[in-house]
């Protein structure tokens, strides 16, 4: 059954097979949870708005269109939950605390200066603006097609393209700010 497509399962979910939710859960777990965590920082948000979307899957499961790409609904519902978890959280800062966020998969192996560049890494994706954050995270770490990011965030593939191109710009601006203070 896993090897069904993820709008054939959807399918199956909207007619109340919700066993195949599953499948769908497992295929989309850590690409969601890395989502929601470059975009909060937060391990213990993350895993709860990874749970929290996917019981919105199983609760709108009928509004799912049939021509519709799963992926690119999953990550529209991920999107909301993201401006809603902020909404909801005024006193939360979207700033990054190394001793908290740090890598979990990061290898003791690494020498000092990759650790290093890694750390200004992530706090110049850290002080980029969540919108700009949002498509470096979609576009180069989940390497998500531009066609279905454009989906996502309701846009074109032109605009999509000229707003990643800015967003890279501004990182490396800021990441070489970060190497000329340091």
């Amino acid at each position: 059954m896993s090897e069904l497509s993820d709008e054939h399962l959807m399918t199956l979910v909207q007619q109340d097979k919700l066993i195949h939710l599953e499948t769908l859960f497992l295929r989309y777990q850590k690409p969601l949870y890395n989502y929601f965590l470059s975009c909060t920082l937060d391990r213990e948000a993350s895993r709860d708005l990874t749970q929290d979307a996917f019981i919105r899957v199983m609760k709108y499961r009928h509004s799912f269109k049939q021509d519709g790409v799963f992926r690119i609904w999953l990550f529209q519902i991920a999107r909301n939950r993201v401006r809603d978890h902020f909404r909801e959280n005024p006193d939360i800062h979207d700033a990054f605390d190394p001793e908290t966020h740090s890598r979990e998969d990061e290898r003791a192996a690494h020498t000092d200066e990759l650790q290093a560049r890694e750390t200004r890494m992530q706090q110049a994706l850290a002080l980029l603006p969540a919108h700009q954050r949002e498509l470096l995270v979609m576009s180069k770490l989940q390497g998500m097609k531009y066609e279905d990011i454009a989906g996502i965030r309701n846009t074109t593939v032109g605009a999509l393209k000229v707003q990643v191109h800015r967003a890279i710009a501004r990182i490396r601006e800021i990441y070489f700010e970060e190497v000329k203070n340091d």
